[in-house]
């Protein structure tokens, strides 16, 4: 993919599900968060690469940019999905990508599902405020990762620890900073179809309200870019909210995927 190798991995067979992780953290954590909805739900082919400059990715000085991102996640999806419709995941910044994708391949794309999105649309964030603390992560972890807990989650017990020591923490310190800050001074797109996305498919929007990354007022403005969205703001949910609220993500995910089942999708180029 335009001479970057990017790394991912891939369980089950069946109908292309991307799904595209946050910033600062690897495949790791969306792994964690969707393998168990995914485990009573066969029949789709779940792939989770590592984006530029996380994980296992680099993130060379030819990616200047979002709009390069956005490329290279373009043929990824040539060389592993092909034309075939897929179904299509991201969290935060995974989600800003997400939208990017399907206003590409608006015709491709048989269901778009964003969570927590990361974009230009982000207002009245609210500061962080812990709503749950019945453990204290400095007390098992060490000050860089426990501050990596306090700032992530406001609902801090220890599932939410278990959690992020499982899916969070193995990333931590992985990240190319000098290259995602590259990148982010060039956030914004510069493809129309990015910029607005034409995408009428069945969508899922989820925030958490008590987000202090990205809010949940500006997700809120994404509605009316999506004919078809059912979008969702949970209660005692951060930016952490697949974490936070693992029940309530499952049910309107597997509920998306059974709207998504039923999308009479067109292969790109078609």
């Amino acid at each position: 993919m335009g001479g970057v190798p990017v790394h991912y991995i891939a369980f089950g067979d069946g109908v292309p599900v991307l799904v595209l992780h946050g910033a600062g953290v690897d495949h790791r954590e969306m792994a964690a968060v969707f393998e168990p909805i995914f485990d009573g739900l066969p029949g789709y082919r779940r792939i989770y690469p590592d984006l530029p400059g996380m994980g296992r990715t680099p993130a060379p000085a030819t990616l200047a940019g979002a709009d390069d991102v956005l490329d290279l996640l373009l043929g990824f999806v040539d060389a592993m999905i092909g034309p075939a419709p897929f179904r299509l995941i991201g969290h935060s910044a995974g989600a800003y990508f997400a939208g990017a994708l399907a206003g590409n391949r608006a015709r491709q794309v048989a269901g778009l599902a964003l969570v927590c999105p990361l974009g230009g649309s982000a207002r009245d964030v609210p500061e962080h405020q812990v709503l749950v603390a019945s453990v204290d992560p400095y007390s098992v972890l060490g000050t860089e990762e426990a501050a990596s807990f306090g700032e992530y989650f406001v609902v801090q017990t220890h599932a939410t620890l278990d959690r992020f020591l499982a899916a969070v923490a193995p990333s931590l310190g992985l990240a190319d900073e000098a290259a995602l800050e590259r990148i982010a001074r060039q956030w914004e797109f510069r493809s129309p179809a990015a910029d607005s996305p034409a995408y009428s498919g069945p969508t899922l929007i989820l925030a958490g309200r008590q987000d202090a990354t990205v809010g949940y007022a500006g997700a809120w403005d994404l509605v009316k870019l999506y004919p078809r969205a059912t979008f969702a703001v949970l209660d005692q949910a951060g930016h952490a909210l697949p974490h936070e609220q693992p029940e309530l993500l499952e049910a309107l995910v597997t509920e998306w995927l059974a709207r998504s089942a039923s999308q009479t999708s067109v292969p790109h180029g078609a």
